[in-house]
This record gives structure tokens, sequence and C-alpha cells, in this order.
């Protein structure tokens, strides 16, 4: 059973995160799909996560270029670049799922 609760993370702003509240007591092949479907939900919910975070780190490049911090800005958006390609990681290892 999955429910939605609000997740306070430490970077100080709300998610909704699922949680499963199925409990296996056995090992094994049942144990392993439900860490399989854990990861396909976290893979999925970290691009996502990185996706909101990007729009924020936008904004802040172009508020740093109007008080005059272009270096700030240039290293914002290499952020970006980085957060990008490791969401088309994230995305790779979910193909192989």
């Amino acid at each position: 059973m999955f429910s939605k609760d609000v997740v306070r993370y430490h970077h100080g702003h709300d998610h909704d995160h699922d949680h499963c509240h199925e409990h296996t007591h056995t090992r094994g092949a049942e144990v392993e799909n439900k860490d399989e479907k854990t990861l396909k939900i976290l893979l999925l919910h970290w691009v996502n996560h990185n996706e909101t975070h990007e729009e924020g780190f936008r904004e802040w490049v172009e508020k740093a270029r109007e008080i005059g911090k272009e270096e700030t800005a240039s290293h914002i958006e290499k952020a970006i670049e980085y957060m990008q390609k490791a969401n088309e990681m994230l995305i790779e290892a979910k193909k192989h799922m």
C-alpha cells in the first residue's frame, strides 16, 4: 500500500513522497522485487526533483547578473549543466531496470 506524505528535506522545502508501507518478512525474490519497484520510483523522483531545482537555479542566474555577479551566474549555469547530465544518467539507469 502506498501513501502520500509530505517530507521535509534538509534543504528546507517540502516534497510529496510516496512511501511503501508493505512489509515483506521473506527474503529472496519478494525483497528484490520491492527494492526494484522502489528504485524505479526513486529514479523518476530524483529527475523530477532536480528539474524543480533547475527552475530556481535559472531564476538566480538572472538575479546574479542583475547585481553584477557574472562569475557567480556562470558557475550556477555550469551547475545546471551538470544537473542535466545527472538527469540523463538517471534516465539511462531507469532504462536498464
